[in-house]
């Protein structure tokens, strides 16, 4: 998993909607960029949720919120329409953000391994570079954590 202080990686893939989305779009922003396993799951949805609730805080502190899993354009889609989500979820398919970011790891779930994303949260500065690194993450009280770091 990447560190505070790296650049972080840029990469190119597709929101909910179908658009282009690159992370140098937003450079000189602050970025929140979190990775959850899969849309519409309970713990993903709590997760949204959370930076749903709480994305009038985030706007006021001059970040943007992105969300990313290895579910498609349109399963995103559905998602964000479904919970009122206000931000961009971006489509990792081929999970080759997660790769660049060291969370497509490899989990268990009842003995069986299979290769998932861990969720976590990179802060990346106006500047690209990672300011803080949260992984392993516990939904509740998240959200809040991390706009404490933004603002």
């Amino acid at each position: 998993m990447l560190e505070a202080g790296e650049a972080a990686p840029d990469f190119e893939t597709q929101d909910q909607d179908g658009n282009a989305v690159r992370l140098a779009d937003y450079l000189g922003k602050t970025v929140v960029l979190y990775f959850y396993p899969r849309a519409s799951t309970p713990g993903c949805t709590l997760e949204a949720c959370a930076f749903r609730d709480a994305t009038p805080a985030f706007d006021a502190a001059g970040a943007v919120i992105l969300g990313v899993s290895p579910d498609t354009p349109k399963a995103q889609l559905k998602f964000a329409s479904r919970f009122g989500l206000p931000f961009r979820l971006l489509a990792d398919t081929d999970h080759a953000i997660a790769e660049k970011y060291g969370v497509w790891t490899e989990k268990s779930l009842y003995g069986r391994k299979y290769m998932g994303v861990d969720r976590s949260t990179f802060v990346i500065g106006p500047d690209g570079k990672i300011v803080r690194v949260f992984g392993k993450v516990k939904i509740a009280g998240h959200a809040k954590e991390v706009l404490r770091t933004v603002t």
